[in-house]
């Protein structure tokens, strides 16, 4: 499965954004998403998951009432919707996709990446 992110741009701060991670091939519905994201540094830290059916939804603290990911397997895509952002939040953010549940925090479990979409929120 190819995966693209879309959506970045640049806010302030308190503002909203919703990014898409848009698949193409077959049976996207297999897969558990997650998006991650990379700051100033060299690792990219998981945001939030969820697993394929969209059952259940996982979020890094941070996220915890601020994001909302889901998905919608007819259209192929999954959501990041994100409230008031903090200059904090300033990554480039990455989708990717994963045939399993287990592990779903940790990027190394994941089999498919695409590019990422550049966040950058201005206080």
């Amino acid at each position: 499965v190819q995966l693209q992110a879309s959506g970045g741009g640049s806010v302030q701060a308190g503002e909203s954004l919703s990014l898409s991670c848009s698949a193409s091939g077959r049976g996207f519905d297999d897969y558990a998403v997650g998006w991650f994201r990379q700051g100033s540094g060299i690792t990219r830290d998981i945001v939030a998951a969820i697993n394929r059916g969209g059952q259940d939804r996982w979020y890094e603290d941070f996220a915890k009432g601020r994001f909302t990911i889901s998905r919608d397997d007819v259209k192929n895509t999954v959501y990041l919707h994100m409230n008031h952002l903090k200059p904090e939040d300033t990554a480039v953010y990455f989708c990717a996709a994963m045939t399993t549940w287990s592990g779903h925090y940790a990027s190394s479990r994941y089999d498919f990446w695409g590019q990422g979409t550049q966040v950058t929120v201005s206080s």
